[in-house]
């Protein structure tokens, strides 16, 4: 675990033993449920560390600048949890939500948080276009984080209305980040938010260089949105 915890201080989050000894575990279970049903299609060693675990991480100080003592984060779509479990690692001190449409999946999500004793973690089955409806859910959250989950002109409806107002909402992207930026503006302003910056990140030696398109929640989002039906997916604002 050497490798992960070199790079992860490159990111500015220096892991401890404890926190090693848990990506391990992650790492092993990811593994084990995945020959039950298909949470990922990378399972070598190395390639999860980097390419998820890593990953997961690339935000940390965005998080750190904004503070995360108290705090509360939600991941929509969080699948096999990330990049919201990694992040629950890495600062216990942080409150985090995992939403995931698949029950599947929301069960091994509860098996991780067992197993590491994450009791700063809290698996939720539900769909972001529903729940963010809910009061005690909309404009909640200091963090919203998304990861390979829609393009942006879609996320964007997904994730501005469960930040609340001053929180920041980061979509995990690859290359076309700023392609789906440029068409994603007018939501991005119509929802009540601002585009900050798109952070560039490497992940130590691999070619590929992940994007952070980060944006501020500047106003409420209206009422209406997220639309239902499947809207934000087949007509983008």
């Amino acid at each position: 675990m050497s490798l992960l915890y070199q790079h992860a201080r490159d990111f500015g989050v220096e892991l401890v033993p404890a926190q090693l000894d848990a990506f391990e575990r992650y790492y092993r279970l990811l593994v084990e449920w995945n020959e039950k049903f298909n949470l990922t299609a990378i399972t070598d060693y190395t390639s999860v560390q980097l390419k998820h675990f890593l990953d997961s991480l690339s935000a940390v100080k965005i998080l750190q600048r904004a503070g995360v003592a108290g705090k509360n984060l939600i991941d929509l779509g969080a699948g096999a949890g990330l990049p919201g479990m990694p992040l629950a690692i890495a600062f216990p001190d942080l409150r985090v939500t995992l939403l995931e449409a698949t029950g599947k999946k929301v069960r091994f999500l509860d098996e991780v948080s067992r197993e590491l004793g994450l009791d700063n973690v809290n698996n939720v089955h539900g769909r972001a276009e529903e729940f963010a409806h809910d009061p005690k859910q909309r404009e909640q959250y200091d963090f919203v984080v998304a990861r390979a989950l829609a393009p942006l002109p879609t996320l964007v409806e997904y994730m501005l209305p469960f930040a609340r107002v001053g929180g920041t909402c980061i979509a995990y992207k690859a290359v076309e980040a700023h392609a789906e930026t440029d068409a994603a503006k007018n939501g991005i302003e119509i929802l009540g938010g601002g585009l900050r910056e798109i952070v560039s990140v490497k992940l130590a030696k691999l070619d590929d260089v992940r994007q952070l398109v980060v944006m501020d929640k500047r106003a409420p989002t209206p009422k209406v949105y997220p639309r239902a039906g499947g809207l934000p997916k087949r007509k983008p604002l």
